[in-house]
């Protein structure tokens, strides 16, 4: 592809505030591929830093809540972000930290994807932190992604649609709760608003486990929203960037698939 001529193209900033993983597959490197997928300008925070490749995670590191708000607020006061998106969190302090940026930007719509454990099994959140999620962040959040074992850790409860209707009315204004860990010929996504499910989304079951999909799947939706989607269309449209990336996948390793969040560069060469 050519470099594009003439005037800087005006595209809106997306910050993504998400752990480190050195592998690509996920994090902020997922976050950055996806957002500028979507002619988005990403803007970062780290969170964490992690020891990790694409088995697993094998040690968490937070960063110092006072190092996070600072550069967060250093990005906020040079760039004019549109959308937050936040992902692996990893403490408590984190949490509080995150809860204290928002609450200066309530204007600012933000997209939650909550990473309680990584693809390879390895726990990443205590119930302190869940609680401290469920306390302090999620009625901050625009669109909450979990995916149905992330749900069911963040009320306790086991069946989908109890959890959709509890998150649904916890603050959040939109909870699409993902259902590729679920025992089902086809992956079904839903959406909860209000206390209630409006829309299911079917997709077929691709053959892979993949690590990464829920860090495209937010970071889609938070530039799509920068773009100026409504969060309806934003959700069904980032469903699709997804789907697209998870089934143009590869295995770099010898661990998960990694989604090819560049797909569309191969469909214009």
């Amino acid at each position: 592809m050519q470099p594009l001529s003439g005037m800087p193209i005006n595209r809106p900033f997306v910050l993504t505030l998400s752990g480190h993983d050195p592998s690509g597959g996920a994090g902020i490197q997922a976050d950055l591929e996806a957002i500028i997928s979507h002619q988005c300008r990403p803007v970062s925070v780290i969170t964490a830093l992690t020891a990790q490749d694409t088995h697993n995670v094998s040690k968490l590191i937070p960063q110092l809540p006072q190092d996070i708000l600072q550069q967060a607020n250093l990005l906020m006061a040079d760039v004019p972000v549109k959308v937050f998106k936040i992902g692996l969190l990893g403490h408590v302090e984190t949490v509080k930290t995150i809860y204290t940026f928002l609450q200066q930007f309530p204007d600012i719509p933000a997209v939650f994807d909550p990473v309680l454990a990584a693809g390879g099994g390895q726990n990443l959140a205590n119930n302190a932190l869940i609680n401290a999620i469920n306390e302090w962040l999620l009625a901050k959040v625009t669109v909450l992604t979990p995916n149905s074992l992330e749900a069911r850790k963040l009320t306790g409860l086991n069946y989908i649609h109890d959890c959709g209707v509890q998150l649904s009315k916890s603050g959040c204004r939109y909870v699409l709760i993902t259902g590729a860990h679920e025992d089902s010929a086809e992956v079904i996504n839903q959406l909860y608003h209000d206390g209630d499910c409006i829309q299911r989304y079917t997709w077929p079951r691709l053959p892979h486990s993949y690590h990464g999909s829920g860090c495209t799947l937010a970071a889609s939706i938070a530039a799509l929203m920068a773009r100026g989607l409504t969060v309806l269309d934003a959700i069904a449209e980032a469903q699709q960037y997804t789907w697209n990336a998870l089934s143009s996948g590869f295995q770099p390793g010898k661990g998960q698939y990694l989604p090819d969040r560049f797909f569309w560069l191969n469909q214009q060469c």
